[in-house]
């Protein structure tokens, strides 16, 4: 499966959580929180579709994401707890929690792709759909998920 053909059904959110000083981070492109892509416009959210099939499996999302961007695949873990889906006018939309486990946030990592750590409370600027999803993770990430 190509790995851009993933990204049309599945967007991740890449966090980084620091367990000795309860620090989390979280990547943001621009003013979107969602990588590869922000969402459609048109994007809302919807309930678990009844069928979700392989291609929206975590383990498929991170080496699409990993062949795309080049990550360690070993420095990533998904976040079980995190079961988040959107609608839009070409289909489901399942969002990912991705966490990375190095000791620290890995910037030089999400450089190159235009990317940056910040804390929640510097994500002004974000589209509220993606605030909503933020504090989503934010909350699950906090609380040891």
């Amino acid at each position: 499966m190509e790995s851009t053909s993933v990204f049309e059904h599945n967007r991740v959110i890449l966090c980084h959580f620091d367990s000795y000083s309860a620090a989390s981070v979280f990547a943001r492109y621009g003013t979107s929180i969602l990588a590869p892509v922000p969402l459609p416009e048109d994007a809302s959210v919807m309930a678990e579709p009844v069928d979700i099939g392989e291609y929206y499996a975590p383990e498929v999302v991170m080496a699409a994401l990993s062949a795309l961007y080049g990550y360690n695949l070993a420095e990533i873990r998904s976040v079980p707890g995190f079961q988040v889906w959107m609608h839009s006018s070409s289909g489901p939309i399942r969002i990912h929690l991705l966490c990375f486990t190095t000791l620290d946030a890995p910037k030089a990592a999400i450089e190159p792709n235009g990317g940056l750590f910040k804390s929640i409370s510097e994500m002004r600027g974000t589209p509220m759909i993606e605030l909503n999803l933020l504090r989503l993770a934010f909350d699950l990430v906090m609380s040891g998920g």
